[in-house]
């Protein structure tokens, strides 16, 4: 996969004076089945999270609250998404090395994949993934 592949993408924003409502479905506004959902959150100031690419796993990442940086790297370019709406989402594909980075006070960052926790599927050597291009 390249870095084309990734989307940003904007999720319907339901606007009502008592406060907005944003969602999203399975196989709708996101490309895939969802079979794991985790969030992030108490990131102390300075730390990044990430640091690796999956096999086959794609993921749908969401800033509920607050905002942080996600850094992409397809093994030939790299390039930085700042999340920090929470009616904006990344989708990023299988393949593409990632890292979040920058996290403010409170963030809560929401990812919702398509498969379950393995750790088989990890690749978590930059030098590795590069070669796997």
């Amino acid at each position: 996969m390249t870095l084309e592949h990734v989307k940003l993408i904007q999720l319907p924003k339901i606007l009502d004076e008592r406060g907005n409502l944003s969602f999203f479905e399975s196989n709708n506004q996101i490309p895939f089945p969802i079979r794991r959902t985790y969030w992030i959150y108490d990131v102390p100031g300075g730390e990044a999270r990430g640091g690796h690419a999956y096999h086959s796993l794609q993921e749908f990442i969401v800033a509920l609250s607050g905002s942080f940086d996600v850094i992409l790297n397809d093994g030939k370019e790299e390039k930085r998404f700042t999340l920090n709406r929470s009616y904006f989402g990344l989708y990023v594909p299988k393949m593409i090395w990632r890292h979040m980075e920058s996290f403010s006070t409170n963030s809560l960052a929401l990812i919702v994949a398509d498969q379950p926790y393995n750790e088989t599927d990890y690749i978590r050597d930059f030098e590795q993934f590069k070669q796997l291009h």
